[in-house]
Parts: structure tokens; sequence; C-alpha cells
């Protein structure tokens, strides 16, 4: 007897994949978003004032130094990678920043600290991709080194900088009944210029193949070690950036300051769905859980709770973000 296929009985397939939510859903930004939007809504029902302009902006101020770092952590993530230093440059750079500020003028100072930190990324690169060093070695040493280095150069005093070009980041400016500061801008395009390096650039495929599966790439004709120095590279660049934002924010060199940078970075990538074994994620995740930890951070600051409990809820995110992307590879086996 034969049996006939009736509508209804492809009507069984699964909403959800006729409709590609399944597929939607194995997005790696998907997840964070998600949980961003979550945040958002259980904060402005706690809090009237969560959602005010002012306190927006707040948290975007407040994420400008650690979010644009967080871009150059993304890039050597991708790699399968990892930097530790990626901090500690950008300390460096401010000190060096307010050193010649006054004798050489602050334009000669911000190119120098820009050729300095894009030096300290080809230092770690080279050690990377010459000697063949594991990331994690690599840029524990050059941290040492760079933090020791800091509070010698520095002598352990701070330096207060003139207003001007190098404080000029943390120039407000308003948009109807929204202020912000150029920082915030100049995260949002450091963003942007390495969204479009990435997806839309040979160079940013090769950056993916490298982290991917670099063994195929090399066989592909990818110059695996030329990619992985121009990323290290382009992450001490970014390193500038941010030392720059930072004397917006606060107009003082302080040897001392964001101690806790390289590993709020790691955090924001990792939240942001990268995956530590490279060759998965990008920096729209990476802004995404940038904002979600910033969001966490000044939701459970106004529900009054103790910032120890914020760690807890900060490293327990972490925990839940590693062990999704680890569910995620092995189901793409």
């Amino acid at each position: 007897m034969s049996v006939t296929t009736t509508p209804a009985a492809t009507a069984t397939e699964p909403t959800a994949n006729r409709f590609g939510v399944g597929r939607l859903l194995r997005e790696p930004l998907v997840g964070p978003l998600l949980a961003l939007i979550i945040a958002v809504v259980i904060f402005s029902s706690i809090s009237d004032s969560f959602l005010n302009p002012q306190n927006v902006s707040l948290i975007l101020q407040q994420s400008v130094v650690v979010g644009i770092l967080a871009v150059g952590q993304t890039l050597i993530i991708l790699t399968a990678g990892i930097d530790l230093s990626i901090g500690a440059i950008a300390v460096f750079g401010t000190i060096v920043m307010a050193q010649l500020a006054d004798a050489s003028g602050p334009f000669v100072a911000l190119l120098a600290t820009l050729a300095v930190c894009v030096a300290f990324g080809a230092i770690n690169g080279g050690l990377v991709t010459t000697l063949r060093l594991p990331p994690f070695i690599v840029t524990l040493g050059t941290f040492t080194a760079i933090l020791a280095g800091t509070r010698l150069l520095a002598g352990s005093e701070t330096y207060r900088v003139e207003p001007g070009l190098l404080t000029f980041l943390g120039t407000s400016f308003r948009i109807g009944s929204f202020s912000t500061t150029y920082g915030v801008v100049a995260m949002l395009l450091v963003y942007a210029v390495m969204w479009y390096a990435l997806s839309q650039t040979a160079w940013g495929k090769h950056v993916y193949a490298v982290g991917g599966n670099p063994q195929a790439a090399d066989l592909l004709g990818v110059k695996s070690g030329r990619v992985l120095l121009s990323v290290y590279i382009v992450t001490g660049l970014i390193a500038a950036i941010a030392a720059w934002a930072a004397l917006g924010r606060i107009p003082n060199a302080d040897p001392n300051a964001y101690q806790n940078a390289n590993l709020e970075t790691i955090t924001a990538v990792v939240i942001g769905g990268t995956s530590l074994f490279g060759g998965r994620g990008g920096v729209g995740g990476t802004l995404v859980g940038m904002l979600i930890v910033a969001v966490l951070r000044n939701g459970l600051t106004q529900a009054r709770v103790d910032s120890l409990y914020q760690n807890i809820a900060t490293g327990i995110l972490v925990i839940v973000a590693v062990a999704v992307d680890q569910f995620a590879r092995r189901r793409s086996r």
C-alpha cells in the first residue's frame, strides 16, 4: 500500500529550521546580544534612572579605554593567542606622552607614543613568529618587563597633563539631550575600522584562517608569520590610541593605572563570543561583551551590590561563555 505525503506531514519540519532561526541562534553574536538585552531590561526595571541619557553616557565613557584595548585583544585571540601585555603597553604610552609633552610638544609626544607602542607590539609579534614561543609566555614576560619599565621611567610619580591635544578625547559634546565625549566616538571608530578590516579585506580573511587552521592556511599560500606579526603591530597601534583616550578620561599619567585592563579585555572578548581557540568571533561580539560587563557593573552599583559580588558575577559570566564556546565547537565537529 502506498503512502501519500500530505502537506500536514511536511509541516512536521521544525519551524525554526525552515525560517533559519536555528541557524541564527548558532551565530556567535546572537547569544551575547540577547544577554545584553536581558540585562538592560532587568536593570531598567530595577532602577528608573538606568536608561537616563546621563547614565547611558556614563556607561560608554567608563568603557572607552578597556573597550579600545579589547579590539586589540580580539585580534590576538582570533589568531589563537592571548596578550597579557596590552594594558601595560597603554600605560607606558601615557607616561611617554606626559613626559614628552612639556619638552617636545603634544604632537611630538603623541607620535612618539605611537612609535613606542607599535614597537612593543612588533617585539611581541617577533618573538611569537620568529622563536615560535607561546603568546601567553611571551606577553607575560613583556608585561612584567614593561610594568617595571613604566615605574622606572615615571619614578613612581604621577604626571599631570595640560588640557589640549593630549586630553582632546575627553572633550564632551551634545547630540540633542545626549552628552558624550570624543573618546566614545574614537572607540566606536576603532570598532568600525577593525570590523571592516576583518570582514571585508583579504588581511581579515587571513587572520581568521591563521587562527582557525594555520596548517591549512599555509597550504593555501597564506604567510602565517607575516599575518601574526601584523596582528601584533596593529594591536600596539590600538594600545597607543587607548593611551591617548586614557589621558582624555583622566588627565594624569599614573604608572599604576589600569592594573586589571588585560583581564578586563579578555573578559569582554570571551563574553562577546570570540573563541579562545581562534578563528571564530569578531569585534562586534567584543563590543557587545564589553557593554555587558559595563551594564552589569553599573546596574549592580545602582542596586547597591558590593563590588566583590560584581566580580563574582563577572567571573561566572566568563566561565559560562567559555563553556558555551566549547559546546559550540563540539557540535560543529
